[in-house]
């Protein structure tokens, strides 16, 4: 399996997961940016933001979908440079942890992960992942926005912060950082406008070299589907340089998804003969 391909189907994880261990409930009245004891300037007005991002978003239906399906197009880069002339994907997610991705038009390119667990399966047969695209793979399942949202969030010991105005891809967008109890933070870009973020950035030590890194994401192109705000068009970058790109042609949330597709022993043509069979 080329690096390119692996790094496709990396790119295309991770954004939208969490890590908790029981599925959210619908039942909280308020979004998990609300809280009523007192505050610093700073971290009300930031609350105050992050409240009415969520809402933006979607509301309840943003914080509590539990499976997404999505289909398009990734293209990878290397020092800032385009090296493919990009590849169609399917994704599938399933709260809170499972996640499938379908890389070639044969859709015979499949990289599963089921908790910390990471597969490659190909026509060779199953592999498990490398190590290293393991760790990037959950590194980034930890900073994706809804794992910052949902449970970061609404954790008392996750500290924010207002951190002023900036610019996300020549927008305006005002910043709000998160460091949670471990003193991991992420910074969110919201659009004053729209109340929409346009960007997430978040510095870590790579355990493999000892060496820090930021990465940056850019959101743009939202479009409401099932009453959520989507971004259909990611850029990722990495120390700077553009690392990624994916555009969405097709999404749909809370649509039922097998356990069995999430089975690094079976493969996609037999999870299609399992499905045809039960119909």
């Amino acid at each position: 399996m080329t690096k390119l391909t692996l790094a496709l189907a990396l790119l295309l994880t991770g954004s939208a997961v969490a890590q908790q261990s029981t599925p959210p409930t619908p039942a909280p009245a308020q979004n998990p940016a609300a809280k009523t004891s007192s505050q610093d300037p700073s971290t009300a007005k930031a609350r105050a933001m992050l409240d009415k991002m969520i809402t933006a978003l979607g509301g309840q239906a943003y914080l509590t979908y539990t499976t997404m399906t999505q289909q398009g197009r990734s293209y990878s880069f290397y020092q800032g440079r385009p090296n493919s002339v990009g590849a169609p994907f399917w994704r599938f997610w399933k709260y809170p942890d499972k996640d499938r991705v379908e890389l070639t038009k044969q859709r015979d390119v499949i990289y599963i992960y089921n908790g910390n667990h990471g597969y490659e399966v190909t026509y060779k047969g199953t592999a498990t992942m490398d190590a290293k695209d393991l760790d990037n793979y959950l590194r980034g399942r930890h900073y994706g926005m809804e794992n910052v949202i949902r449970v970061w969030l609404k954790d008392p010991a996750t500290l924010i912060y207002y951190e002023g105005t900036a610019l996300a891809d020549q927008n305006l967008v005002e910043q709000v950082t998160l460091v949670n109890k471990a003193d991991e933070a992420v910074t969110i870009g919201i659009d004053p406008n729209t109340n929409l973020p346009l960007k997430k950035s978040y510095t870590y030590r790579d355990p493999f070299d000892g060496l820090k890194s930021t990465d940056d994401e850019i959101f743009a192109n939202y479009r409401p589907i099932q009453g959520i705000q989507t971004a259909l068009s990611i850029v990722r970058y990495h120390n700077g340089l553009q690392s990624a790109q994916r555009f969405l042609n097709k999404v749909e949330y809370n649509m039922p998804l097998p356990e069995t597709m999430f089975d690094a022993k079976v493969t996609y043509d037999q999870y299609k003969l399992q499905d045809k069979k039960k119909r």
